[in-house]
């Protein structure tokens, strides 16, 4: 037997390590004197201790270890934990990807010698949301205020303040227009109300969006949606359903000029398939 500082010399393990191995479970000296205290290991003991680095290495947290090396595991187990680690550390370079582009999409922002204000695009969940909403076809954009003005008044008859909730437009088409636009001014309910004829009560979907909050006037939303069709672009993303406004302050009467109003934008997105052409 050899005490713990040749041991330690031996493995070029420190020996704060082997002493923590040991309070671990994971590699006991094979003697402890009593009166000294010191720990006495064998030359026979360095192919455990290899493994536990190996496995270290591998990234395996020493509980695992403790598993591999302790209570013995057969070699398809083995390889299942290895696949397992394979697979979590490649999901793990594919997020450290997605940051990297987004750094440099972000880098490429603060280089562009533009005007644009500085929007701050989030990457975020939406949850599904329960609205009560009116679905037209407006020959502006503005006119979704005529919308949301008769979802408030519906529910305002059915006993519900609705002045107090969020509202919000969803705008239906594939493209810009500048007349017959799809459009649907909802509010986000916080209980179920009746629906009727005009008024329609459903749950709109969770979705990943991106994201950008809007301080200003409503006649500047070109400014938050070239940022976030530049961060949608430049990330990977593609849109894949109806953008969304919400309108978190204004006020009465809405003016297009009032520069007070703060309004998220929301474009759902997914992540685009690799082009193997």
């Amino acid at each position: 037997m050899i005490r713990i500082g040749d041991f330690s010399k031996l493995s070029q393990v420190s020996i704060k390590t082997l002493r923590y191995y040991d309070e671990m479970g994971l590699l006991k000296p094979l003697n402890v004197d009593r009166f000294t205290g010191y720990r006495y290991y064998s030359v026979s003991q360095l192919p455990r201790l290899n493994r536990i680095l190996a496995l270290k290495d591998l990234g395996f947290e020493l509980s695992q270890i403790a598993q591999v090396v302790g209570e013995g595991v057969s070699s398809e187990q083995l390889r299942g934990m290895l696949r397992l680690k394979y697979a979590e550390l490649q999901q793990q370079i594919a997020d450290s990807q997605e940051r990297l582009a987004r750094i440099e999409a972000r880098l490429n922002d603060i280089e562009r010698e533009d005007t644009l204000p500085n929007y701050d695009v989030v990457l975020k969940q939406a949850d599904a949301q329960l609205v009560a909403g009116v679905r037209d076809t407006l020959s502006n954009y503005p006119e979704v205020g005529r919308l949301l003005n008769k979802v408030y008044d519906y529910l305002a008859r059915s006993g519900v303040n609705g002045l107090s909730l969020t509202g919000a437009a969803i705008w239906h088409d594939d493209e810009y227009k500048t007349g017959d636009i799809d459009g649907e001014a909802v509010v986000y309910l916080k209980q179920p109300v009746p629906a009727d004829g005009h008024v329609k009560v459903y749950e709109l979907p969770e979705a990943l969006v991106a994201s950008v909050i809007h301080k200003g006037a409503y006649n500047k939303f070109s400014q938050a949606y070239e940022a976030l069709g530049h961060w949608i672009e430049a990330n990977g993303y593609t849109v894949v359903g109806p953008n969304r406004e919400i309108y978190l302050e204004c006020l009465e009467p809405v003016r297009q000029d009032d520069d007070s109003y703060v309004t998220e934008i929301q474009f759902p997105i997914a992540k685009k398939e690799p082009d193997h052409s």
